[in-house]
Formats: structure tokens, C-alpha cells, sequence
């Protein structure tokens, strides 16, 4: 993959971690961190899912991009909230940013434990749905919507595949429906080179 991108910069990866930590591009090997950002042309940030939330951030105003990795863990942390942060601290403004959501697993197929409630606090509630079997269902896009949303993202700037990868196994791999062997997609964001 990184070979066809060469013309237009450097693919940068993480070890993801299901944490908060965001680091800046460019960077050598893979940093433990579920978020990265990048200020400079031929810096693109990748994450790589099989059911968790790509989250890509992008300031055309000021030229930076973030990138965030959402599983349940990271997004209950504040994952997302924790890139725009980053963002801004660096001088961008959340009104001016564009988001989009790619393929994840959806609430249709995402049964979770009820231990997970407590993991999402007080208002939390709002993103789980009851199940057929007497589980919840988690929605991880729904949750990481607000995050944006409240970190300033104005909501018509959001954009959505709202596939979900559960669902399609013959467009997207998924680690719930085909275990620890599923392989992984790789969603990327930067500016490309010159």
C-alpha cells in the first residue's frame, strides 16, 4: 500500500492500543497511540479496522489532518474528542473542521456485555439499543458523532459510510464475524506532496 501511495507522501501507521494517545507525523516504526495528527504536505496518517470506528479529521482552513482509531475501549475514553483537541491546540477551529466517519460495525450486529454501560458513564446510555437476545447493541458511530459534535465539529461537516462491516462480508472485514484471522482496512487522510 505504501509503495502505490509514494507520489503523494508517506503512510504513517500505528500500533493501536484502544487508548486515547495521539501523536504527531511524522514519526519512525509504529507508536503505541490511537490517534495520530500531521501539519505538512506527504504526511498521511492511516488507521487500520475490522469493525472499529476510522475517524479522519480534516482542517482545509489551516492544512492539518488527524486520524483516529474508535473501538468501544478508545471511544468510551475519548479517542476522537482527544484528535480534535489536538487539532485545535495546534490553531485549528473545530467550526472550520470536515469529519468523516468510515465503515464500522453497526448496532445491528455490535452485542456487547452490560458491563460496557459503565464504561460509557451517566450519559452514556443513549448509545446502546436492546437486542434480540436480551443484549445490548453498542453504537460506536453514535457515540463518536456526539464526541465530535461536542468538541465543536458543526454536524452538517460530519460525513458518514454508514455500512456496516459485520453485515458485508463480501466488502469489509470484520473481526466479530470472522475472528482473530480477519485482516484489517486501512483509512487515510493528509494532504498529498507538492
Amino acid at each position: 500500500m505504501s509503495t502505490a501511495l509514494q507520489a503523494q507522501g508517506r503512510l504513517h501507521l500505528l500500533k493501536q492500543v484502544h487508548g486515547t494517545t495521539v501523536v504527531q507525523a511524522p514519526f519512525e516504526g509504529l507508536p503505541e497511540a490511537d490517534a495520530a495528527v500531521a501539519e505538512a504536505p506527504g504526511l498521511l496518517i492511516g488507521i487500520e479496522t475490522a469493525d472499529c470506528l476510522p475517524v479522519l479529521v480534516v482542517d482545509p482552513e489551516c492544512r492539518r489532518v488527524a486520524a483516529a482509531h474508535a473501538g468501544w475501549r478508545g471511544t468510551a475514553a475519548g479517542v476522537v474528542g482527544a484528535a480534535v483537541e489536538a487539532l485545535v491546540a495546534r490553531g485549528s477551529r473545530p467550526s472550520d473542521l470536515l469529519a468523516a466517519l468510515g465503515p464500522g460495525i453497526g448496532p445491528c450486529c455490535y452485542e456487547v456485555g452490560d458491563e460496557l454501560r459503565e464504561a460509557f458513564g451517566e450519559g452514556g446510555a443513549a448509545f446502546f439499543r436492546p437486542g434480540p437476545r436480551r443484549r445490548p447493541h453498542l453504537d460506536v458511530r453514535a457515540a463518536n458523532l456526539a464526541q465530535l459534535e461536542r468538541a465543536g465539529v458543526r454536524p452538517e461537516r460530519i460525513h458518514h459510510v454508514y455500512e456496516c462491516t459485520s453485515c458485508r462480508p463480501g466488502l469489509y472485514y470484520s473481526y466479530r464475524r470472522d475472528g482473530a484471522g480477519a485482516g484489517r482496512m486501512i483509512s487515510f487522510v493528509g494532504f498529498a506532496r507538492g
